[in-house]
C-alpha cells in the first residue's frame, strides 16, 4: 500500500473495503431487519471457524474513500451494519460521523479486541478466546453474541456475560458447521439459564448473503 494511502487509511478516511451489500440481518437482536452491510478487510483475531477468512488480509481489499462508501449505503437503507474482518482494526470515527450526518442508524459487529472508535446506535460484541475484548467495549455492548463451537464455549460465555452491562442482551449461537450437534445443547442450556437467548444464522437458512 502506498505511503500516502496508508496515512489516509490510518486516519479512517479510506478503508479497505471487502464488500458491501443490501440484505436481511440474519443474527441476533435485529434479525429479520433489512440492512446495508459494509464489510471491512483486516483481522488478526484468527478464528479457525471464521466463514470469511478472505477478509483477514487487508491488503487484498482496495482502500476506498468513505465518501463513496456512504454514498452507496445511502441509496439502500437507513440501517447500516459495519462488519469484517474486525472493523475496530481501523478508526471508525470518520465513517460513522458521515453516516450519522445522513441520519443513518449505525450498527457494528465486533470481537471488541481493539480500541472502540465510532458513534454507534448498536454494538454487537462477539468475543473470541484468542483475543479478548477491551474493558470499554464490554461496558458499551448492547448485545453479547457467543459462538458455540464446543462445550467449553458455555463456560466462556458465562465469563463474558459477567463483564457486560446489565442491559446487554445475551445470545448463544451455534457455529454453523457444528449446528446439528450444538443446537440441542444450546436449547437445553437456555432453558436452564433463561437470561440467555438462542441466536441462529437465519440468513443461511434463507440462503441469502
Amino acid at each position: 500500500m502506498k505511503k500516502e494511502v496508508q496515512i489516509l487509511v490510518d486516519k479512517g478516511v479510506m478503508l479497505p473495503l471487502m464488500e458491501e451489500f443490501y440484505t436481511i440481518q440474519g443474527e441476533g437482536f435485529h434479525k429479520g431487519t433489512a440492512a446495508y452491510f459494509i464489510r471491512v478487510g483486516g483481522c488478526d483475531v484468527g478464528c479457525h471457524w471464521c466463514d470469511v477468512k478472505e477478509s483477514w488480509n487487508a491488503e487484498l481489499h482496495p482502500p476506498t474513500a468513505i465518501e463513496a462508501i456512504v454514498e452507496n449505503a445511502s441509496k439502500y437503507s437507513k440501517t447500516i451494519v459495519i462488519t469484517g474482518g474486525e472493523p475496530l482494526t481501523w478508526d471508525m470515527g470518520p465513517l460513522t460521523e458521515m453516516l450519522k450526518e445522513r441520519g443513518m442508524q449505525t450498527h457494528i459487529e465486533t470481537s471488541g479486541a481493539y480500541k472502540l472508535t465510532g458513534i454507534w446506535d448498536w454494538i454487537c460484541l462477539s468475543p473470541k478466546k484468542m483475543k479478548l475484548p477491551t474493558e470499554e467495549v464490554y461496558k458499551a455492548a448492547n448485545e453479547l453474541k457467543v459462538i458455540v463451537f464446543n462445550k467449553d464455549d458455555f463456560r466462556f460465555a458465562e465469563e463474558q456475560a459477567a463483564k457486560v452491562g446489565g442491559d446487554c442482551i445475551l445470545y448463544l449461537q451455534p457455529e454453523w458447521s457444528k449446528r446439528e450437534k450444538m443446537s440441542p445443547l444450546i436449547v437445553d442450556y437456555v432453558m436452564q439459564n433463561p437470561k440467555w437467548k438462542v441466536s441462529l444464522q437465519t440468513h443461511k437458512y434463507l440462503n441469502i448473503p
